[in-house]
């Protein structure tokens, strides 16, 4: 059934609807099904994500019309297509009448994936207007609250060194506090893996304590403060609070230090409001794992890395892993920084829309996936400030000397960076970074030709 007569108002111009305030736009790739027109296809998925079902049915009436989903604009030739959403078609709370990205997806990347007349639909970017951009929780802690944490200044307080406690399994819990002791000498932050929980042999109850005596150590000894961003992921919600009760409780006096991670991908939008609502002293960790399958650059459905990223600011995530934009070991491109400067800025043009954000705290991109000292220099040149977590799992385990020494390399390789030095001379100067080349032979061949006569290593 053709419903572009009521689903679609091509006339409609995307500035008015942006001045109006009264919709979210949402920009799609599409392709129809074969033997299927583009705008027929383009308004199903409008009816679909709305108020339309297959046949007409008598409980339709002009009010039901007024919120319609509208398709306003097609590029055939580019496989675009733009759909201007009511506000009042989204779903409040019953308990304080704000909104939820629950709502946000079963209408707009809902039951439209899997229509029989639809090839293929991902979603690109979105715009939200100020007033329902108001009733999105957004981050209650963001970086500043970090750097405050480490004595340094608020603005621009630079690049925090992290890990990743490796092997992400197969730790008990004396030697996983070791790990995180280890580290904490030089770095900064150490967070969970994805998997890291409560193992049978290795129980929360038994290593949180020890990683809190870890802490204090490393306090002890470097005169600076460190950061532990414990894993809370979990299926039942009491559960994740449970996790997260016993870790405040543990740290005590340290228990602003202490984050929170979930796995929001796969746990989905409520564990991190959970989480968001229930802690907001806390900072908020939202790791991505399982995405790929959705936002991979090879998926032609779903919603893009870039999307993911977007909505978990609108959720209140404080900080969420964005890839290395090429530089690491994962999927990505130099043009990902699109999805940091979304998140952080108060004002960022994205692929299709530009979005205000008006005050809305940012969200720290967190960057992970196969980094090291060496690979830094250049992920900070391309992304143009060094203000955002690394977690740096074998860059940091993998370091020839020690773990603190590798967390020492990365803090060395973002100071190279900043004084705008050549990575061979500074690493004259500088040991850790020196040894990072002999640690990762491999990197230092491909980005550093010639590494070993200029820094005088002969095996």
């Amino acid at each position: 059934m053709d419903q572009s007569n009521r689903y679609a108002d091509l006339s409609l111009k995307e500035e008015d609807l942006i001045k109006g305030g009264n919709h979210i736009l949402v920009a799609y790739t599409m392709e129809p099904a074969a033997g299927v027109g583009y705008l027929e296809a383009a308004a199903h998925i409008a009816a679909e994500s709305s108020t339309g079902t297959n046949v007409e049915v008598s409980t339709t009436d002009e009010f039901t019309k007024g919120v319609d989903a509208l398709v306003y604009f097609i590029d055939e030739a580019k496989g675009i297509m733009k759909v201007a959403y009511p506000n009042d078609l989204f779903d409040r709370n019953v308990t304080d009448g704000r909104v939820m990205i629950v709502s946000f997806l079963t209408l707009c990347i809902g039951n439209n994936q899997g229509m029989g007349d639809i090839a293929n639909l991902q979603m690109q970017d979105f715009y939200v207007p100020p007033r329902m951009l108001q009733l999105f929780d957004g981050p209650a802690k963001d970086i500043s609250d970090l750097w405050r944490i480490l004595g340094r200044p608020v603005k621009d307080g630079g690049y925090i060194s992290g890990t990743i406690i490796k092997p992400k399994l197969g730790l008990r819990p004396e030697p996983f506090a070791k790990a995180a002791y280890q580290f904490w000498l030089g770095g900064d932050f150490i967070k969970n893996d994805e998997p890291q929980g409560n193992q049978v042999f290795c129980p929360i109850k038994k290593v949180l304590p020890l990683v809190y005596d870890s802490l204090k150590r490393a306090q002890d000894e470097t005169g600076q403060a460190k950061l532990f961003s414990m894993n809370i992921t979990a299926d039942d919600h009491y559960e994740m609070c449970a996790r997260a009760d016993f870790a405040l409780e543990t740290f005590g006096p340290d228990a602003d230090k202490v984050a929170f991670l979930v796995d929001g991908f796969v746990g989905g939008p409520g564990m991190v409001t959970t989480a968001r609502r229930q802690y907001p002293s806390q900072y908020l960790h939202y790791h991505r794992a399982g995405h790929g399958m959705v936002t991979s650059p090879s998926s032609k459905r779903g919603y893009t890395a870039f999307v993911l990223a977007k909505m978990s600011r609108l959720q209140g995530a404080s900080g969420i892993h964005v890839g290395t934009m090429g530089y690491g070991k994962m999927e990505g491109g130099k043009d990902d920084r699109i999805i940091a400067y979304m998140i952080e800025r108060d004002s960022c043009t994205g692929p299709f829309y530009h979005q205000e954000w008006y005050g809305m705290k940012p969200t720290t991109p967190i960057i992970s996936g196969g980094m090291n000292a060496l690979r830094l220099p250049g992920f900070f040149e391309n992304l143009g400030h060094g203000n955002v977590i690394n977690t740096a799992g074998g860059g940091s385990y993998g370091h020839i000397d020690s773990p603190a020494a590798g967390a020492v390399s990365l803090r060395q390789a973002y100071e190279c960076w900043k004084a705008g030095a050549d990575p061979i001379e500074w690493a004259k100067e500088h040991k850790e970074f020196a040894r990072a080349f002999e640690s990762f032979p491999k990197d230092a061949d491909k980005l550093f030709p010639g590494w070993r006569e200029k820094l005088g290593v002969h095996k």
